[in-house]
């Protein structure tokens, strides 16, 4: 059986035009998703400005994450599917990268939608997290997030970070997107900013829902930045 295949992919907008049909289609683009064979969860995500983790939006840039059955699914949707047609017509940069789910726990809309199977080899890693934020605590959550998206920037091993979500400042998650696992376990583990965020979630209980997810990604199509990210 073979193991599933989850892709995210970001679409680059310009020009006013261009940019309110993408943010229209965050909610028009369900249409095009509905009923696909092999399909089995999706998220329409916008970003934040600069690396993503500001409350402030990125309105030049949108995210789909995807979870099929199978990589000949995705690959369909992606070269075929109407909605990557739309997305490639108005956008001026595509960048997709394909990956295995090899560790996940939470729950993301009530369902935990990666089903994880045994590690995959390879080097290159990704890691999605995601959380509801409880209300009560958004403005103290958010005093938190300027120090730990600093911290991020140019830290060694990491190829890519970006804040996406499905609703501003309530419904966060994060991609990033890193050259090993030894580098991202040191940012998780050892970084003093993100582990004083990490202990305060642990204290406060700021979330209502939260999934962590880490992947091993294994082809790529398209640049970001005018760069191929990944060698493969």
């Amino acid at each position: 059986m073979q193991p599933p295949v989850v892709t995210l992919t970001l679409n680059r907008y310009r020009g006013f035009r261009n940019k309110f049909w993408a943010f229209q289609m965050m909610q028009f683009a369900h249409r095009y998703l509905k009923n696909i064979n092999g399909l089995t969860f999706y998220k329409l995500m916008g970003t934040g400005s600069g690396n993503g983790f500001k409350i402030s939006a990125d309105f030049s840039t949108y995210a789909l994450l995807t979870v099929w059955e199978n990589e000949q699914q995705a690959d369909d949707f992606l070269h075929n599917g109407k909605l990557h047609k739309l997305y490639r017509k108005r956008g001026i940069e595509q960048f997709t990268v394909y990956m295995h789910p090899i560790k996940s726990h939470g729950m993301w809309s009530k369902q935990n939608p990666f089903k994880p199977e045994a590690d995959v080899p390879g080097d290159y890693t990704a890691v999605i997290t995601r959380a509801t934020i409880a209300t009560r605590h958004l403005i103290r959550f958010w005093s938190y997030v300027p120090g730990t998206s600093k911290s991020l920037e140019k830290y060694d091993g990491l190829i890519y970070a970006k804040g996406v979500g499905e609703w501003p400042v309530k419904q966060m998650a994060t991609f990033s997107l890193w050259k090993d696992e030894k580098s991202m376990l040191a940012y998780a583990y050892k970084n003093q900013d993100h582990m004083r965020v990490v202990k305060k979630t642990r204290e406060l209980n700021w979330y209502a829902e939260e999934l962590f997810a880490r992947f091993r990604p294994f082809k790529s199509e398209g640049t970001w930045g005018g760069e191929k990210l990944l060698p493969f």
